[in-house]
């Protein structure tokens, strides 16, 4: 699939190199570099992810040059037969940003998502970020709901609750 300036693909175990400019691209867009290249992953976890059907990457190229792309996870539901795709990360390089290449990706990504029967695509948007906002509004229906990072922490063996103990729900 293209759009207007970028040729756009699914990335697959054998594209690696691609994966690591689209990461780089992605720490440049949203200034953390740290982040996206300051541990990079072995290329044999990298290969594992993209070869896994749940896990879709997505690139925009001009050329050999990666402009943009998408990481997005597919999610199987329990309440119902569906599944729905979580956009986690979209970037466009600055110098190629307002020709259509964000939206052109997120098109590609409604294909798969078609073909893999599910019923909705949903990406979160920071405060602030009013392209971003203005792009998901456009496209889909905005939902405010808040967001919040639960950190993990290794428990110790002694309280590791085990498979059979009864669960309580939350509330």
């Amino acid at each position: 699939m293209s759009s207007p300036s970028a040729t756009l693909r699914r990335l697959t175990a054998a594209d690696v190199p691609l994966l690591r400019k689209l990461n780089a691209l992605f720490g440049d867009a949203f200034g953390e570099p740290e982040t996206y290249g300051g541990a990079p992953p072995t290329d044999a976890y990298l290969e594992g992810l993209l070869a896994k059907e749940h896990v879709v990457a997505i690139v925009a190229m001009a050329g050999e040059e990666v402009i943009g792309g998408l990481v997005a996870y597919e999610l199987e539901k329990f309440e119902r037969m569906r599944r729905e795709f979580y956009i986690y990360d979209l970037a466009v390089a600055a110098a190629h940003r307002r020709r259509g290449i964000a939206t052109a990706l997120i098109g590609h990504l409604r294909g798969i998502a078609a073909a893999r029967g599910a019923w909705v695509i949903y990406v979160q948007a920071d405060h602030g970020d009013d392209p971003a906002i203005a792009l998901y509004e456009k496209l889909g229906t905005r939902e405010e709901v808040l967001h919040f990072d639960i950190t993990v922490e290794a428990p110790s063996p002694a309280r590791v609750p085990s498979a059979s103990s009864s669960a309580t729900p939350a509330r």
